[in-house]
């Protein structure tokens, strides 16, 4: 059962949030009698104004549809679901918030708007659909006629809820945006930060290539001294320490025989004239060209790997390949046609994965963590099981909050670090069995640390680094201001870089937008280039990069004639840049000052406690 649960895990995701809003209506929102219950049904309140379950659930619903539809997968992981259903939250927020503004500012739609809207400005896969175009251009009269002739009321529907929520919206922005005006000189100082260039002798003094190690040595009550002076600087946020075993699902000899097997079958039945692209529906495990029968399309050359490329090219069009090993697993290729440039191809993927023995032997210790290892309150359960499978306990890293457990090379689990920080969790219990594409895990949580900052025992090596760093930056200021005195005495700054043991670099052409690399994170050294003469050379300027002496050598002024011809032009980018950097300021500022109240985790909990108390398999008929 548990084997079969997980390998439909793709779809059984894809149903939670529906499965969620049926339980929370039926079970949480009415009790066994049928009659309603105090517990919540409210994902969140936006300045008093509720946004309930089933709306929010229908709403990342329609998101998972929408990226099945573009990716041919929805996110599956308990991190990846969580990031979906906050990004809907927050579109439904900034929609509730919109809301209200229009309402505070009086701004309305009326029917002869939204039909003159509909009648002028067609959306822009309006604009795009063939039937309106007349001779490679939208024709507008052919897009009315077929409007006023239309029978259809879920297009008009669908197209007055659209000008409904736009015409507000540009109102809103047209307020916002009303009276924003750029002058000449506001358009030239951003025209030269654009096109006024500086080539400057830069001499960088960065601690840690001017202080070696070696010249700082610091006694651990020098170190402590520092962790203390400083004690913020160290503040970490909260920490989880988990102990973890692993089971790998990483196919073997065996599996890779079993897919190369099931290739060569499928190669077989095409060769007995199957249909390449049914099968390619049927079989590839590239849902994303099998939804196209196979089709990957016109490429150019170089754009598959080597394996596959070589493969394809040696066909004649209309030709199939017999099975091809790429580091994705094994194609059968169709080549459409090709030219000199590119090529077009079918393919049909079996990847390698595991099955036969391995298979029901990875499920069975799978099964076995599920059952006796998973969220369970004793930590001694763990070891036992681990016991049991002959498979050891590891320490994972520290995980902060919000953060994602990194084990090996790998991209990390985040599902781990959003287990261990989800609330209701003590010290001892064990996570589901979370899945990655290489491995099944069990975490449990042996300490948490609270945020703030630790004992300096627990951070002496941190400690250590931090004053070690400190020592190096005094001593890279000493540096400075030996540099300063040699220039001051008459040096070149060539020849005070020299008598130091640094280098100097050349900045070549670079301009107030387009600072080179050894200016980055130092604004500061950028600005001195441009405000000094030719040939004058800087005293130190300390940023939080490192410490610099600039000489600018040449510079090219931007040319003012052909800035005077491009005016109207800036002067309408200059306003509409401006627009949206308003709008984005008043919409930030309205999510800033805004009550949201984000009730997910009450509602989480009040699912665990009914759960609990046996009403959910009272209301699932078990």
């Amino acid at each position: 059962m548990m084997r079969s649960m997980r390998a439909s895990a793709k779809y059984i995701m894809g149903i939670v949030a529906v499965a969620f809003v049926g339980w929370m209506i039926f079970s949480v929102g009415m009790d066994v009698t049928g009659q309603g219950s105090s517990l919540p049904n409210t994902v969140a309140k936006v300045n008093g104004e509720t946004i309930d379950v089933t709306t929010f659930y229908a709403a990342v619903r329609n998101e998972q549809n929408r990226i099945r539809a573009e990716q041919g997968v929805i996110p599956t992981s308990l991190e990846d679901q969580r990031a979906l259903e906050d990004q809907v939250l927050e579109s439904m927020i900034q929609n509730i918030l919109l809301r209200q503004e229009f309402r505070r500012r009086g701004i309305r739609v009326s029917d002869q708007e939204v039909i003159e809207a509909a009648q002028s400005y067609p959306p822009p896969e309006i604009i795009d659909a063939p039937q309106f175009q007349t001779e490679g251009q939208f024709d507008l009269q052919k897009y009315q006629r077929f409007l006023a002739s239309s029978t259809d009321p879920g297009f008009l529907l669908a197209l007055e809820a659209r000008y409904r929520d736009e015409i507000p919206r540009n109102k809103l922005f047209s307020q916002l945006t009303a009276g924003i005006y750029v002058s000449d000189a506001q358009l030239w100082r951003r025209y030269r930060d654009q096109y006024d260039s500086v080539t400057a002798v830069v001499l960088p003094l960065f601690p840690y290539l001017v202080v070696p190690d070696s010249e700082v040595t610091l006694t651990d009550e020098q170190v402590e001294a520092h962790y203390r002076a400083h004690r913020d600087d160290f503040t970490r946020p909260a920490t989880a320490y988990l102990s973890f075993v692993a089971l790998s699902r990483q196919p073997n000899a065996s599996d890779s025989v079993a897919a190369i097997e099931r290739a060569e079958r499928l190669h077989a039945e095409l060769v007995d004239g199957a249909d390449f692209e049914r099968m390619a529906r049927q079989e590839s495990a590239d849902s994303v060209s099998a939804a196209e029968g196979g089709d990957l399309g016109e490429v150019a050359l170089g754009r598959f790997v080597s394996e596959f490329e070589t493969a394809a090219l040696t066909l004649t069009p209309g030709e199939t390949s017999d099975p091809v090993r790429t580091p994705f697993g094994y194609h059968i290729i169709r080549l459409e046609s090709r030219t000199d440039t590119s090529f077009h191809a079918r393919h049909i993927l079996v990847t390698v994965e595991l099955a036969g023995d391995h298979l029901d032997e990875v499920e069975s210790k799978a099964d076995t963590l599920d059952l006796y290892a998973a969220e369970q309150d004793d930590p001694g359960s763990l070891d036992q099981v681990a016991d049991w499978l002959s498979l050891p306990v590891g320490q994972a890293p520290p995980v902060v909050e919000g953060g994602r457990l990194r084990l090996g090379s790998g991209f990390g689990i985040g599902d781990a670090s959003i287990w261990a920080f989800g609330g209701d969790i003590d010290i001892g219990m064990t996570s589901p069995v979370i899945e990655t594409e290489t491995t099944y895990y069990v975490f449990r949580l042996d300490s948490l640390a609270p945020e703030g900052v630790p004992p300096f025992d627990q951070i002496r090596g941190t400690a250590r680094i931090a004053a070690t760093q400190a020592a190096k930056q005094t001593r890279t200021e000493e540096i400075a201001r030996e540099v300063a005195s040699d220039l001051a005495s008459g040096m070149t700054l060539e020849e005070a870089a020299e008598r130091h043991g640094v280098s100097t670099r050349t900045a070549a052409g670079f301009t107030r937008q387009s600072f080179p690399p050894v200016f980055q994170g130092a604004p500061e050294a950028t600005g001195a280039a441009f405000a000094m003469g030719v040939g004058e050379t800087s005293g130190p300027i300390h940023t939080d990069a490192g410490t610099f002496f600039v000489r600018p050598d040449a510079k090219i002024v931007a040319d003012s004639s052909l800035f005077v011809s491009q005016l109207d032009l800036l002067r309408m980018q200059a306003i509409q840049l401006a627009g949206q950097q308003r709008v984005q300021l008043a919409m930030a500022s309205l999510r800033r000052d805004a009550d949201v109240q984000d009730l997910r985790r009450q509602l989480e909990r009040a699912q665990r406690d009914a759960a609990d108390n046996s009403l959910l398999p009272n209301a699932l008929g078990f």
